[in-house]
């Protein structure tokens, strides 16, 4: 019944994405979108086993990885290398459970997902309730353009952009250099700035506590599992890891939003819905790239509903496969969205400097 209702135009979109998108002859699309989240909305309960069994089966081979290279590092560091990808890999779907926590979608006690968020926090360097308000901070704000700055990657307007001075013009080209926002980017946001994010301090001293928290469990392990296998195998094993697992969490989080056709309006025609559909993507990865992505790739669901569970994600996309269509990129498309680095707000589309130069020129 409720596929019905939304039947007429999920099946115009399925077979002309562009005609779902850009046509109001039928129903606008922050209606359309209102629709679609209203059967999200069945799907954003967690079941407890499921979850259950996704801790378990991302935790244990996990730590099984971590052990055997752990072993080897002394003999054959080459094969601990080849070992820290998969492991790398892991450590991304174990913060996509955090991530789950975030939105308390893990599981249906709410202490429960602060509790496990809060441990995941220590193996991904992120400290739980900080992200966990920064990442819904970006939730509600998403393409909003007088709301940009928390929880998102720093993007400018064109207009923006050529007002700058040059000082400042080159900074964000070197900003948004993809060996800046792919490895050092990361490795400033998970291993420093994570450590103390000062803007808590005049936001919300009390979530520092939280912040401290994680620093103290991240230097007990550190010290703890230094002093039993030593400090510079350890520092051999878990650099690697924690560089590719950051770089991957990045990425994965710029192509959910910064691609050609995404979405941004002034905050008096800003919608919700609207948004949450139009300004995330959907990154259709193949296995086994989207079991270790946990299904993040359908961004525009999750931000229809960020309380659906990861595993459910899939079930609620066969229900509406308007959004089989929408902002589809797959991976071999994706590379040319580091290009993309400014917003034309006449063309409603993310440009490169290189667009922007030529459109100068013909000027």
């Amino acid at each position: 019944m409720r596929t019905a209702t939304i039947s007429t135009y999920t099946t115009r979109a399925a077979a002309a994405p562009d005609a779902g998108l850009h046509t109001d002859d039928i129903v606008s699309m922050p209606d359309r979108a209102r629709a679609w989240a209203r059967i999200a909305r069945d799907y954003a309960r967690p079941q407890p086993i499921r979850s259950a069994l996704q801790l378990m089966n991302t935790v244990i081979p996990l730590a099984g990885l971590w052990t055997a290279m752990m072993l080897i590092v002394d003999h054959a560091w080459w094969a601990t290398l080849l070992l820290s990808v998969p492991a790398a890999a892991l450590t991304v779907r174990l913060f996509i459970i955090q991530h789950d926590c975030g939105h308390r979608s893990f599981f249906r006690s709410k202490r429960l997902n602060d509790i496990l968020g809060t441990l995941i926090g220590v193996v991904t360097l992120t400290p739980h309730n900080y992200w966990r308000w920064s990442h819904n901070m970006h939730h509600t704000t998403c393409g909003n353009l007088q709301q940009r700055g928390i929880g998102d990657i720093t993007l400018l307007t064109v207009a923006e952009y050529t007002a700058l001075p040059w000082r400042r013009r080159l900074a964000y080209r070197i900003y948004r250099n993809p060996v800046v926002l792919l490895l050092i980017g990361p490795v400033y946001l998970f291993v420093i700035k994570y450590r103390l994010p000062l803007e808590l301090i005049r936001r919300d001293p009390k979530m520092l506590l939280g912040v401290m928290g994680t620093n103290l469990g991240i230097a007990g392990a550190f010290v703890g599992l230094g002093l039993i296998f030593g400090f510079l195998d350890l520092l051999l094993v878990q650099a690697p890891i924690v560089l590719l697992s950051c770089a991957a969490g990045v990425w994965l989080f710029y192509v959910q939003h910064q691609f050609e056709r995404t979405h941004w309006r002034d905050e008096s025609s800003w919608d919700f819905h609207e948004a949450s559909v139009l300004a995330s993507s959907f990154y259709d990865l193949p296995q086994p790239l989207r079991w270790f992505s946990g299904n993040i790739g359908m961004h525009h669901i999750h931000h229809l509903s960020c309380r659906i569970p990861n595993y459910r994600l899939r079930a609620c996309m066969a229900e509406i496969p308007a959004l089989k269509s929408i902002n589809r990129i797959r991976l071999r498309d994706s590379l040319g969205c580091l290009r993309k680095a400014l917003w034309d707000e006449e063309a409603q589309r993310l440009v490169s400097f290189k667009t922007l130069r030529r459109g100068r020129s013909a000027a």
